[in-house]
């Protein structure tokens, strides 16, 4: 197992949240909205998700030179984001480091079809239940924000095995709680999360399923 990094959380600290609100405002409806990954979940209404996930310069360009220096990234690297989204985090490495060789994977047909047009075609609509398309070692660094607790303890085995077979390197963020306040409030506020996991039970985890790479947790206090 590698080691734990803070790219995202000061960017994840920075917005506020009313857990409560969202815990009682239809939350089993929302969720159920939420899932289906679409209109609603990126741009719709706050209680559905993202409450509108626009393109703001500049907001994922911290993490993405945090994620190029970590990893010594440079022309002809690859990366492989896994749950891209819109693809804001690599449309921002690319502006740093043009000679990138990325690939962005989501499910969601929405978040693909609005995503940035300079990188849409970098986006493959794929499952993360599906066995990655690339050759062993393929990517110089495979990242993954914000995704994995979306899937059940069953499904992570095969993902982190994956991760590690098509990446050199990997950094995966997922949201997690240390204390009874965090998980009262990420249960309140998540609404796709099926993995609810303290930060050392992630630990196990990456230990049990021999996940090699890099990690960090956002909390929600």
């Amino acid at each position: 197992m590698g080691k734990l990094m803070n790219l995202v959380t000061p960017l994840h600290t920075s917005t506020n949240r009313n857990y409560l609100e969202r815990m009682l405002d239809q939350k089993v409806h929302c969720m159920e909205v939420a899932s289906k990954y679409g209109f609603d979940y990126w741009d719709g209404e706050r209680r559905y998700g993202y409450g509108g996930y626009k393109y703001i310069p500049g907001r994922w360009a911290p993490v993405a030179l945090g994620l190029i220096k970590s990893y010594d990234l440079k022309s002809g690297s690859k990366v492989l984001d896994l749950g891209c989204g819109k693809g804001y985090l690599i449309f921002e490495m690319l502006k740093i480091e043009p000679g990138l060789e990325i690939v962005g994977i989501d499910n969601s047909e929405y978040a693909i079809e609005n995503s940035k047009e300079e990188i849409q075609s970098a986006i493959l609509k794929r499952s993360l239940l599906q066995k990655l398309e690339f050759d062993d070692k393929h990517f110089d660094l495979v990242v993954s924000l914000a995704t994995l607790h979306n899937f059940t303890i069953f499904d992570l085995e095969n993902i982190f095995n994956e991760i590690n077979r098509v990446g050199k390197n990997s950094y995966i963020m997922v949201e997690s709680y240390r204390n009874f306040q965090e998980l009262f409030n990420l249960e309140c506020w998540a609404l796709t999360c099926l993995s609810f996991f303290s930060n050392i039970e992630w630990i196990w985890l990456f230990n049990k399923f021999r996940y090699v790479g890099d990690y960090e947790f956002i909390y929600f206090e």
